[in-house]
């Protein structure tokens, strides 16, 4: 359980960088509300990442803490960095949130296979939101 909710928290800390990236250098028509939601999204992955370590802490686990560490462990791209439009930052901010979606159902599925149970229970917070907000991405890139 620990390698696995590690792999998420550096997930989470790679995929805040990158919501910050795209933040910074968005260009276009829709910058003012697009910035804001940006924002909206890396406080929340930051918000996550930081619950999740307070979670393993809790279950005497290690959390990674390093941003060398995190890379290593991560599954999620970097930002190439440079401008952006809205477009090409939602479809990279879909692509990563359904690539944690799907590591969230596997956490969960161990956890639960564990009888982790505050593990699972924190895992359906994060499947709520994630799949929210894919559907609300998947509507904006129509």
């Amino acid at each position: 359980m620990e390698n696995r909710l590690n792999t998420l928290l550096a997930d989470m800390v790679v995929v805040s960088h990158k919501l910050q990236s795209y933040h910074w250098y968005l260009k276009g028509a829709h910058f003012f509300d697009d910035h804001a939601q940006l924002e909206r999204y890396y406080d929340e992955m930051n918000e996550n990442a930081d619950a999740v370590a307070e979670l393993m802490l809790q279950l005497h686990m290690s959390p990674a803490s390093t941003m060398k560490g995190f890379l290593s462990l991560s599954g999620i791209e970097e930002a190439a960095g440079g401008e952006v439009s809205s477009a090409e930052a939602y479809s990279h901010v879909l692509a990563d949130f359904e690539y944690l979606l799907d590591e969230v159902y596997a956490v969960k599925a161990a956890a639960d296979e564990e009888n982790q149970i505050l593990v699972s229970n924190q895992m359906d917070d994060y499947l709520a939101s994630l799949s929210k907000h894919n559907w609300m991405l998947r509507q904006v890139l129509k």
